[in-house]
């Protein structure tokens, strides 16, 4: 009995602890200071983060304060990065946190009060879906030509190795190896072709040099780029200039090494392979986001203001071929005015200054497009809500 005794004495003493830890946890993460410090933090990352901008471009510095965890900086003298503040995403999740918290520690007030759950739903629902918006989103861009069909828009931030066989007379069968797993310099294949891809050297960034001894990383020796050289260079940051990757690549069959090629971006056109009677194309290019349907462009329209080369309004109109739905219309994006089509939305972006048949499309595909309109509205409610029900007590009292 004793024993029995002590030792419920011990689990009281244990689960009273607990709880007195629990509770304090609670009123941390529900605390107005936790609040104060996050709203100072998000303050300090925003402004950071602009001031960034000018030297490491708009998406290097949404990348490494917004859209991260924590804020890293190069250790000097290495390549070494190591976390110095808070980012984005932590600061959010901690912000989220201490409002789902506040709810439950002021339970009894919010449930007399739905303004208060209206607009702390609201803000939740923000910050979910930028972040689900961060998570899911998709940009490219297509590139349209007058009287030309455009099947597919291209990632301006990823590459991929392209191996198409061109036999068959009535359809190409596409072989692609995405940038992550060309950076991992490994081995590939896949029952459709009839040798294995070896990545040897994979280069985020390149420039080409006019030969080896200009401290070139890269020779091959087949294909187009025959006797090329490349060198490996830092990212480019500035938001009008892309990375140009380069990959050497060694192709292996069954009686071994078939000879490298280098596949980069700085090649304009594909790299023929002939290989048991069978015909093939070789490129590194931008990642490709097929459609089942094309648009084509009809009219590009641009005007600029009198006397400038500031562009004041430019406009495609549009066709949109769809054979699965036997569609067949014309349609007309702006500047303001941008198409919404399959779960993708469509901005004029650009045009090419050397080419006036040319328009740019901007192509965003975003699931959680819709979760900022339903949260200002849930946030407009509960304000609403809460600013009324406070006026209709002030105007009581004030009668009585």
């Amino acid at each position: 009995m004793p024993s029995l005794q002590r030792k419920s004495r011990h689990s009281w003493i244990f689960s009273e602890v607990f709880s007195m830890q629990t509770s304090r946890i609670v009123q941390l993460l529900g605390s107005l200071r936790l609040t104060v410090v996050c709203l100072v933090c998000a303050a300090i990352i925003v402004f950071w983060g602009t001031m960034a901008q000018v030297e490491i471009g708009v998406y290097a510095a949404q990348q490494n304060f917004f859209r991260s965890w924590f804020i890293t900086a190069t250790l000097p003298g290495t390549e070494v990065r190591l976390p110095v503040f808070p980012g984005g995403y932590l600061v959010g999740g901690i912000t989220a946190l201490n409002m789902v918290f506040a709810l439950i520690q002021r339970r009894r007030t919010a449930t007399q009060s739905p303004g208060l759950w209206l607009t702390h739903a609201g803000l939740l629902l923000l910050l979910i879906g930028q972040f689900s918006t961060d998570m899911l989103a998709v940009e490219s861009v297509m590139r349209l030509v007058e009287g030309q069909p455009q099947w597919y828009s291209e990632d301006q931030r990823k590459v991929e190795l392209a191996i198409v066989e061109t036999t068959l007379p009535d359809h190409n069968v596409v072989t692609a190896i995405p940038q992550a797993l060309l950076a991992r310099k490994s081995e590939f294949g896949t029952p459709e072709l009839p040798f294995k891809v070896k990545v040897r050297r994979f280069m985020a960034n390149s420039v080409p040099v006019e030969n080896a001894d200009a401290g070139a990383d890269l020779i091959t020796n087949h294909g187009a780029a025959r006797q090329a050289s490349f060198r490996e260079t830092p990212h480019q940051y500035s938001g009008d200039r892309r990375d140009m990757p380069t990959a050497e690549i060694e192709l292996l069959g069954p009686q071994g090494s078939m000879g490298t090629w280098v596949a980069s971006l700085w090649l304009t056109k594909t790299q023929p392979l002939n290989i048991s009677n069978r015909t093939f194309e070789l490129s590194l290019r931008p990642v490709r986001y097929y459609k089942p349907f094309a648009l084509e462009l009809a009219r590009f329209k641009h005007e600029k203001y009198p006397g400038s080369a500031i562009p004041r309004n430019f406009e495609s109109d549009v066709r949109i071929i769809n054979p699965e739905k036997g569609e067949n219309r014309n349609v007309r994006i702006r500047m303001n005015n941008p198409l919404r089509y399959y779960g993708e939305t469509y901005y004029q972006s650009g045009y090419d200054e050397r080419d006036p048949r040319v328009s740019i499309l901007q192509v965003v595909r975003n699931p959680a497009w819709v979760t900022p309109y339903i949260s200002c509205a849930l946030i407009c409610l509960g304000l609403a809500h809460r600013f009324t029900s406070h006026l209709i007590t002030f105007t009581k009292g004030f009668r009585k």
